[in-house]
């Protein structure tokens, strides 16, 4: 954890609003940078909201008062400020009130409120860095390509997506099932998960593709061991580089997800999976042609679609 002192050097770094070399940093930029770098639970993240949105304020109040406004209990406040590297509250409310006062004060001549950029628009600058760092890695498609050869040649195919995650496996699953034969779901934990998984392996399956999001619970982690446990083979889209989930699969893509928002977002692990759909599809060009085929016909025949 960082002391305090170097979460307040923090608070002078330059963020993602990217001022040029000797241009003083937004308030808001130096209050997400004390932030940056944490990762914060959504109670935490509607505390660092609050403090975002309402600076000059909250910069100035109570632990009392500042818990009745952001809608949480004030152990939750001490448990935020230690969770971006500081004592407590008063050590981080002494680092926000020097920032809080450049706020208020006058702007600049010269210089206008588009420098406060608002959450929003910090949120998507976000993802579309996020998205760019995905298109970096994406400059060599050995890894993707192979992956998706394995996946296709699976059968069944098990999609593992626990707690939020199951959104993105019902994604991937959704579409997977127009090009593969026999894709399964599994989006709950426990006995139920390793049930789903030994079956899948009994009925011949090779490969689960696992998707594991923040936060990281637990029984994402019992899951793969699971379904190692049942000779499967573990393909695993994260957010992290390293950590036991990485350390339990055989293949592991990485994509970061957003977390300016008190909800993550997930652009680039969205594109990654639909990268990973194509890769698929191009492993079996025959039977993704007959099966997309086959689909049209059925989706027209029963009408399934409203006319563009």
């Amino acid at each position: 954890m960082a002391s305090d002192q170097q979460a307040r050097a923090q608070a002078s770094a330059i963020t993602p609003g990217r001022p040029s070399p000797g241009t003083e940093p937004a308030p808001t930029d130096r209050v997400l940078a004390l932030f940056g770098g944490h990762r914060l639970s959504p109670g935490q993240r509607r505390i660092a909201q609050y403090i975002t949105d309402h600076l000059t304020e909250a910069a100035f109040l109570s632990i009392t008062d500042l818990a009745e406004r952001a809608g949480v209990s004030q152990p939750s406040v001490t448990r935020f400020a230690s969770s971006v590297g500081f004592s407590g509250y008063p050590a981080l409310r002494e680092a926000l009130q020097p920032i809080a006062l450049s706020a208020a004060a006058p702007l600049a001549p010269g210089t206008d409120g588009e420098s406060r950029r608002n959450e929003l628009q910090a949120a998507v600058d976000a993802e579309i860095e996020n998205l760019e760092q995905l298109r970096r890695g994406l400059a060599d498609t050995g890894r993707v390509l192979e992956l998706g050869r394995e996946l296709a040649r699976s059968t069944p195919l098990t999609v593992l997506g626990l707690r939020i995650s199951a959104s993105l496996a019902e994604y991937f699953s959704y579409a997977a099932r127009r090009i593969h034969p026999d894709v399964r779901t599994v989006t709950r934990g426990g006995s139920v998960a390793y049930d789903a998984l030994f079956q899948s392996r009994e009925a011949g399956g090779s490969w689960v593709l696992a998707f594991a999001m923040p936060r990281h619970a637990k029984e994402n982690l019992a899951a793969i061991r699971a379904a190692r446990s049942t000779g499967l083979k573990v393909a695993l889209i994260t957010d992290l580089a390293l950590g036991p989930l990485t350390d339990e699969a055989d293949v592991t893509l990485s994509a970061a997800t957003g977390s300016r928002l008190v909800f993550d977002s997930y652009a680039a692990p969205g594109v990654l999976s639909a990268a990973l759909l194509q890769a698929m599809a191009d492993a079996a060009p025959q039977r993704t042609q007959s099966r997309l085929e086959g689909y049209e016909q059925a989706a027209e025949l029963h009408d399934f679609f409203l006319e563009d």
